[in-house]
């Protein structure tokens, strides 16, 4: 069984010493020249104004959230879709429990102004 797994650690180990490397090399041949422009804030051209530790909303972060949740769902119902067949009855029922619960979770965040944009 551990032997099903080597291709897989191969690959993470390959792909970490890459990144490794990538990181490694541009720091030690990178250009290093500090001034201060390049160490003040840049916001979009302007010159920054107000405290840098301001209060930022966070209703981005909760749309993000909501997308991620839902697009998970879809993801574990094409696996689901593909061994139907085998679970029957029963796999169905479970995943009418899961939707459901994923559907009383979008009538709340609608409800709450979660999906509303401004």
């Amino acid at each position: 069984m551990p032997s099903d797994f080597l291709p897989i650690a191969v690959l993470l180990l390959i792909s970490i010493g890459i990144a490794l490397i990538a990181v490694t090399l541009g720091h030690l041949f990178g250009p290093r020249r500090p001034n201060s422009i390049k160490a003040s804030p840049y916001e979009s051209g302007m010159r920054p104004y107000g405290p840098g530790r301001r209060r930022t909303p966070v209703h981005f972060y909760v749309v993000a959230v909501l997308f991620i949740l839902f697009d998970i769902e879809i993801i574990f119902m094409l696996p689901w879709a593909v061994v139907l067949n085998e679970i029957k009855l029963v796999g169905l029922i479970e995943m009418f429990l899961f939707v459901g619960v994923l559907f009383v979770g979008l009538i709340y965040a609608w409800k709450t102004g979660a999906l509303e944009w401004d």
